[in-house]
């Protein structure tokens, strides 16, 4: 079982919602099918008081990506602990629907949270197991918060250099491009000021020193 495949659950129900852009692409019933995989098990238990539970979820779990950017470990700490005890992981071996193609015998695998008491239960738990995977792995500070405003979006750091500060390239160009502008800016800024002193200068200095 990959576990650090489980922490992208959290990063993409967390970046369901754009708080700065005020956007958020949770809100119905279908919304959360789709979070929770079209045509999975958990999907089909998804009802419509999962939106608002999911919501609250999402609420939490980006605490802790805020506080791991913020460079707060024991809050981020914290926030994810307290959302492990509300929905623990029932690890169990399944081999349903699944046969190994030369045997023709069950393909056992580990599912971590099929007993859960509703689908936001059973995404909550195996979303922080995957977070708190890569969060003791990995280290605090590689859970961040994009850069590039307004984006905000969630991202696990994988690089190896630890020098991830964007969710996404396109987010990395956009950041870049307008540093780029500007920088650009404040250089001509700085060149028209030290035009307009050189003009002042001479037109204080009497035509006969000239």
């Amino acid at each position: 079982m990959d576990l650090a495949y489980y922490a992208d659950l959290a990063v993409r129900l967390v970046n369901t919602e754009a708080p700065l852009r005020g956007g958020d692409t949770l809100t119905s019933v279908d919304a959360v099918r789709e979070l929770l995989g079209p045509g999975t098990h958990a999907a089909s238990r998804a009802v419509e008081a999962d939106v608002p539970r999911l919501r609250t979820v999402r609420t939490r779990m980006r605490g802790v990506f805020e506080a791991a950017d913020e460079g707060d470990e024991v809050r981020a700490v914290d926030l994810l602990n307290a959302l492990m005890l509300e929905f623990p992981v029932s690890p169990q071996i399944s081999g349903h629907d699944t046969l190994d193609g030369e045997t023709g015998r069950p393909d056992w695998h580990m599912h971590l949270a099929d007993q859960a008491a509703n689908a936001t239960a059973g995404y909550s738990a195996t979303a922080c197991m995957g977070l708190a995977f890569q969060l003791t792995t990995l280290g605090v500070d590689r859970l961040g918060v994009c850069e590039a405003a307004p984006c905000r979006n969630a991202y696990v750091d994988t690089s190896t250099n630890r020098s991830r500060r964007y969710c996404s390239d396109r987010c990395a160009t956009r950041a870049n491009v307008a540093a780029y502008r500007a920088r650009k800016r404040l250089e001509s800024e700085r060149s028209g000021r030290s035009g307009r002193t050189q003009d002042a200068a001479q037109e204080a200095t009497p035509a006969n020193d000239r």
